[in-house]
């Protein structure tokens, strides 16, 4: 089968897409769906920088190790490799309303994923927390069936 990515954009793609990046990639592994992969970018990218310190903040809270993540630039070959690709806001997704694989998390959850750059740690937090439940509703609606969407696997009693 070919894998499936899905490509999380922000502005900068130091807060929102990367945290959104990891998170996603761990709840796939987590239930176990195959074949799918996380990647991000920003639409005003500046290469060779890092994730936000309170970005990884989150993520190592989490358990989620963001060691060789680096922001990159969003390019149309991004794009057009990606199965899916997820905005953070209407605005972001109306930049590139060229492309039929472009939705915004607004569209998926009904809200829009504010960016936390600049703010202090427990803004973050609930940005992380939005994050957790789009990077839910993403799986339901992309990969319904998939892997272990119920949870936590349960053993039956013999």
């Amino acid at each position: 089968m070919k894998r499936r990515r899905i490509l999380f954009v922000c502005t900068g793609n130091t807060c929102r897409s990367p945290m959104a990046e990891m998170i996603f990639r761990a709840e796939i592994k987590r239930r176990k769906i195959k074949f799918v992969d996380s990647a991000s970018a920003g639409v005003f990218a500046e290469e060779g920088g890092t994730i936000s310190q309170n970005g990884a903040a989150c993520l190592s809270a989490r358990g989620i190790d963001y060691s060789k993540f680096h922001p990159r630039q969003l390019k149309h070959k991004l794009i057009e490799s990606s199965y899916a690709v997820v905005c953070m806001t209407a605005a972001q997704k109306e930049l590139l309303n060229d492309f039929e694989n472009v939705y915004s998390i607004k569209e998926i959850c009904g809200f829009d994923i504010p960016d936390p750059y600049g703010c202090a740690l427990p803004v973050y937090e609930d940005t992380a927390r939005m994050i957790e439940r789009a990077c839910a509703a993403l799986i339901e609606k992309f990969f319904p069936g998939e892997g272990n969407a119920g949870g936590p696997a349960r053993r039956s009693k013999k």
